[in-house]
């Protein structure tokens, strides 16, 4: 009853922060006003008769959502498709990229950590690659692969790669020696100890790898399709900037953050299905 009364109280002080957010940002916006009185053929010209962009009040943003997400599935041509193609589109490239990085870093991720050898053998190189920003590998990807789909989901497949190789082999390296001793005593060859000691022990610490590749996946993409274009949610962003229109901008923002919330709820429950009790 206690943790209930909490998370009611969490809840309550999380919609009275929420209203108190949206009610300021709305009083704060004033109304643009137009310059009524005569104008002259160049103020005409430089558009001086109409209003300036601005900040939008969240009641426009909540008419703009109710408008996008009524037919978010609509495809009028190469610049005019709905958010729900839009963020389809980002979270095939997303998943795509991710999924690669998991095939090579998972087994890797075993083997630096299961023998010293290999992780004094491949530490520097990893320590060296780390660090470099993952867009710093876009034009390079653009001149070899030539391609801009393929050169996000190398983008995509890049960044997410490290957070699961190096939990993955802290994991794994930090499984009890005794459980391993014990799998030698039974004579269980190489993989099947690997697969029924070490990856329930270490199961917990991959997935935490996993789980803080895929935020910074989803925080890639955006930034990657700016700079590719053609499709996704950051090529919608930057489009209706573009085009002047904050409205679609913030609303596209908000997007963003929900399906983040959404992939990270996804591992966050992945991760308390695999918690590991000795």
């Amino acid at each position: 009853m206690d943790m209930l009364s909490e998370n009611k109280r969490a809840a309550i002080w999380s919609i009275v922060l929420l209203l108190v957010s949206l009610l300021v940002w709305e009083l704060s916006i004033s109304p643009q006003e137009l310059n009524t009185g005569e104008l002259t053929e160049y103020e005409l010209l430089t558009g001086a008769g109409t209003a300036k962009a601005g900040v939008p009040p969240p009641s426009q943003v909540l008419v703009k959502a109710w408008q996008e997400l009524s037919n978010p599935f609509y495809d009028a041509g190469p610049n005019d498709k709905g958010i729900g193609i839009q963020i389809g589109y980002s979270i095939y490239r997303v998943l795509t990229g991710y999924f690669l990085a998991a095939f090579i870093a998972i087994p890797l991720g075993f083997l630096i950590g299961m023998s010293s050898v290999a992780h004094k053998a491949l530490n520097p190189f990893i320590q060296v690659l780390r660090p470099i920003s993952p867009l710093a590998w876009m034009p390079l990807a653009l001149f070899i692969i030539q391609d801009s789909e393929a050169s996000a989901i190398f983008v995509i497949f890049i960044c997410s790669i490290w957070p699961m190789l190096i939990n993955t082999a802290f994991g794994v390296a930090g499984v009890r020696e005794d459980w391993v001793n014990v799998a030698r005593t039974h004579e269980l060859g190489a993989l099947k100890t690997a697969f029924t000691v070490i990856l329930p022990a270490a199961a917990p610490t991959i997935v935490t790898g996993m789980r803080i590749s895929i935020g910074i996946a989803w925080l890639v993409i955006v930034a990657a399709e700016m700079l590719v274009g053609g499709t996704g949610i950051g090529y919608y962003v930057w489009n209706e900037w573009n085009n002047l229109d904050l409205t679609s901008v913030i609303f596209s923002i908000l997007m963003i953050g929900v399906v983040g919330m959404l992939l990270d709820a996804a591992f966050g429950l992945l991760q308390r299905r695999v918690a590991y009790v000795e």
